[in-house]
């Protein structure tokens, strides 16, 4: 029997190199060439559409558009990030560490779509009898929920052709394996197959394909990176297995907005979504303590509360610069900014910032409140009570404007706080009630404005 010829295929873009190097040629990312065994792509499927395309050149002007009613999960976190539920013909690719609860949050929409959709669950890591007492440990009224145990996609086309169900879970698709390759189920070939013959019929058929994808040790999808630019959304899990909270975020959605937020709290009787997350990224300080500022940052269209700590203390050696949840880079520049325009000198300080709750932000909304901290850690000077800021700052020490300022100011109105500290483009027209706002434009013109309050 001829040896099976190998090659060496990238994680990121599926780009072949007959031999290991560090960095791929294609892409150029280290470390992600994997041995293989070179697979020759099946003939029928090589130069099919994605799409499910006509075949013939069409006007856009002559293409009249459906648009379709959207199908609710039944979880209004989960709607909220898919921009109000599913799409017929949708392929979404989620991903999350292992037993956060993608699993269980799907079987809990399929339970609530069971009696009103035809709904199919493909499992391939997992038995039936394993999900059926998952299901009834969650207490779900899920008793006619179609249940298929199989990993070969060649039998699963044709259950998925004579069932026609509106909504199918495949958990997951590096348990796959299409007959056609010869590599091993979770390989770059397979991965790219399954999940290509499965996205065409879903296009073509109108059904709604929902994919469950591993993700390596530093948390992005496993597989090729081609896998992403298939599916039409991606959905991430966050948050730590040891906590009772849990983040799913959407990277990619042709079909809503990019960027938002389902916040869920793991419970005995599995994912429930939590209507108020401010709460959750917000401590309950019995007195006044320094270095603690409130923002409210903007997650999609969801506006959030979050609390940002600073500590700042001497240091004995190198001083260090450690921040989590927020970009390290601009905890650097603020620093700067500080001493440069407001005279606030940390170069012999240890400085670490933390966002409460575990959350990440990534909008520069947040150096205002993070300057603050650190000011008020440095100084021993509690922040008023009720305070709460938001605004981008320029190394010019200018307090630049947040999108959606008035949605940030109404939800912090509406969870009590009386005291705003904003920047000038984003003063309101009309004032707020039950909130006072100060308006400001430069950094020094804020910390001046702290000692008045």
């Amino acid at each position: 029997m001829a040896k099976a010829k190998t090659a060496y295929i990238c994680t990121e873009c599926g780009g072949q190199s007959s031999k290991w190097q560090g960095q791929c040629p294609g892409c150029g990312q280290w470390n992600t060439l994997v041995e293989s065994v070179v697979e020759q792509t099946p003939a029928n499927s090589r130069f099919a559409s994605l799409a499910g395309g006509s075949g013939r050149i069409q006007k856009l002007s002559d293409i009249d558009p459906r648009e379709a009613p959207r199908m609710s999960t039944g979880v209004d976190e989960l709607d909220r990030v898919l921009g109000g539920g599913f799409v017929p013909g949708m392929v979404a690719l989620i991903g999350g560490d292992p037993g956060i609860g993608k699993s269980t949050l799907l079987l809990q929409a399929l339970a609530n779509l069971v009696a009103t959709r035809k709904v199919l669950y493909v499992s391939g890591e997992e038995s039936a009898e394993q999900l059926a007492l998952r299901a009834r440990r969650l207490q779900l009224e899920a008793g006619d929920m179609p249940l298929l145990a199989e990993i070969s996609l060649e039998k699963i086309l044709p259950i998925l052709r004579d069932s026609h169900p509106d909504v199918v879970v495949i958990d997951s698709i590096q348990t796959l394996y299409s007959d056609t390759l010869q590599s091993a189920p979770g390989s770059v070939a397979q991965v790219r197959e399954c999940a290509a013959q499965l996205t065409r019929y879903a296009k073509s058929s109108g059904m709604v394909m929902i994919m469950v994808g591993h993700v390596t040790k530093d948390g992005s999808l496993a597989g090729p990176r081609v896998l992403e630019h298939i599916v039409d959304t991606v959905l991430y899990f966050e948050g730590d297995t040891h906590s009772s909270y849990r983040l799913v975020r959407a990277f990619k959605n042709r079909f809503g907005a990019v960027n938002e937020l389902g916040v869920f709290a793991m419970t005995d009787k599995g994912l429930r979504g939590v209507s108020n997350p401010s709460a959750l990224f917000l401590s309950q300080h019995t007195q006044p303590v320094s270095g603690s500022c409130v923002m409210v940052t903007q997650e999609g269209t969801r506006p959030l509360l979050v609390e940002i700590q600073a500590l700042v203390d001497s240091a004995y050696t190198n001083p260090r610069r450690l921040s989590v949840g927020l970009e390290q880079n601009r905890l650097a520049m603020l620093l700067a900014v500080l001493h440069r325009h407001a005279g606030i000198q940390c170069s012999d300080q240890d400085v670490f910032i933390n966002a409460v709750g575990g959350v990440k932000i990534a909008e520069p909304a947040a150096d205002l409140a993070v300057s603050l901290a650190i000011v008020s850690s440095l100084t021993a000077r509690p922040l008023p009570r009720r305070l709460v800021v938001y605004g981008e700052v320029g190394l010019a020490g200018e307090i630049r404007p947040a999108p959606r300022g008035q949605e940030r100011l109404k939800e912090a109105a509406k969870l009590g706080f009386e005291v705003a500290l904003i920047p000038t483009a984003n003063a309101p027209k009309h004032p707020i009630e039950g909130m006072k706002v100060v308006a400001v434009g430069r950094i020094e013109e804020a910390l001046a404005a702290l000692r008045e309050l």
